[in-house]
């Protein structure tokens, strides 16, 4: 698109000209607030294939949906039918075969792929899975997890799984995203995913392991297993994921590198254990105070839709600036219109207030309409001084 004042070529996200600062969205509310991934989308919507696989909803938009839809209708049916260790199977593992499909589809381990699978799926699994057998058997039966009335047992299954498996998660995706090959945001948003249903699918087997071992039921009742395969299987995973998806971005951050353990990160880090203290803290007390399983399961589902739900629009709010990110990038190592490229090894300027790449000749931030430096001159470093003072700088070439 052209600049309607200077007539300057843009990037299609830009929300202000680099040259002269026209705001470039204000008469167009509805476009500033769609959802970078799916235009067809806002920012805030509840779709969650576009939130946890964005880079493949424009390249196969259905492909994922249906590939969930399949699964989801497998484990029904296995479960309807009392195969119950098939539909644990299914439930356990669909969501983080899929994604790994995803990750292969688009490919997101950047041609990496046994690093990316060992340390963000396989070590969080294996990690998740000692961790939540050795609190199961120090526990007593009542307590561990399912509920239950002592004291101890609801604080360690509230308070203490949340935090120690939310740290267990990040061993993994923290590891890779500190890479150079792995450090944007985007990158920190599917490791962490990946981490979070590993960790799920870990929990759910270790979870449910007598029914995974204990054959067919015959006479079972269908809609307490139905409750039990959508919680288990899908809202689980995908909550556990997005919760970890959102400190792991946090921790590769914006601009160039990655953040690494800053405030931005112990921000994300503090709404992923919040996010799952309040799912345990439903799954306990409902268990603790509500002797029907069936209403318990279905009280444990709402509350597990809530939450995913506030996690998936904070996840896409984080997905929108960081595609409006790589976005910029690319123009700016490319070029647009007039200004020149630095190429795929040239340094990179960075706005000092919202960290978004520079284009060449910047005189203003595309994303949030800074001014940044004197027309001419490319911001080689971020600039950490004020406007006017870096305007100034400029003249002393």
């Amino acid at each position: 698109m052209d600049c309607r004042r200077c007539h300057t070529r843009l990037p299609g996200v830009a929300h202000y000209c680099h040259i002269c600062g026209q705001d470039m969205r204000s008469e167009d509310q509805a476009r500033r607030n769609h959802f970078a991934v799916n235009p067809d989308e806002p920012v805030a919507s509840f779709a969650i294939v576009s939130t946890v696989m964005p880079r493949g909803v424009g390249q196969r938009p259905q492909t994922y949906r249906t590939a969930l839809l399949i699964a989801l209708a497998a484990a029904l049916l296995a479960s309807i039918f009392g195969a119950l260790p098939i539909a644990v199977l299914l439930a356990a593992f669909a969501i983080p075969v899929v994604y790994i499909v995803y990750l292969y589809d688009v490919n997101m381990w950047k041609d990496a792929p046994l690093p990316v699978t060992g340390m963000a799926f396989v070590l969080t699994a294996a990690l998740g899975g000692c961790f939540v057998a050795a609190v199961r058997s120090l526990l007593p039966p009542a307590t561990s997890f399912s509920g239950g009335i002592d004291l101890v047992g609801m604080a360690v299954a509230i308070l203490l799984v949340p935090v120690v498996g939310e740290l267990l998660r990040q061993i993994g995706p923290l590891f890779l995203v500190g890479r150079p090959r792995f450090d944007d945001l985007m990158d920190g948003v599917t490791f962490g995913i990946i981490s979070g249903v590993a960790y799920a699918a870990a929990d759910t087997l270790v979870r449910h392991w007598p029914l995974l071992t204990g054959g067919f039921v015959e006479n079972g009742d269908v809609g307490l297993w139905i409750f039990l395969v959508i919680l288990e299987g899908f809202v689980k995973p995908l909550l556990i994921g997005t919760a970890t998806g959102i400190a792991c971005a946090e921790f590769a951050g914006l601009g160039q590198g990655y953040d690494g353990f800053s405030l931005r990160w112990a921000r994300g880090l503090g709404e992923a254990i919040l996010a799952n203290v309040l799912y345990n803290l439903g799954i306990v007390l409902s268990a603790a105070f509500i002797s029907d399983r069936a209403v318990t399961l279905a009280i444990q589902l709402i509350v597990g839709l809530v939450v995913l739900g506030i996690l998936v629009l904070r996840m896409r709010g984080i997905l929108h600036v960081g595609l409006m990110e790589a976005a910029l990038e690319a123009s700016a190592r490319e070029g647009v219109g007039v200004a020149s490229g630095v190429g795929d090894q040239g340094e990179l300027g960075f706005c000092p207030r919202c960290e978004m790449p520079l284009l060449e000749q910047s005189t203003f931030c595309s994303a949030c309409g800074t001014a940044v430096h004197e027309a001419g001159r490319r911001v080689s470093r971020p600039v950490v001084t004020t406007a006017s003072r870096a305007a100034d700088e400029g003249t002393e070439a």
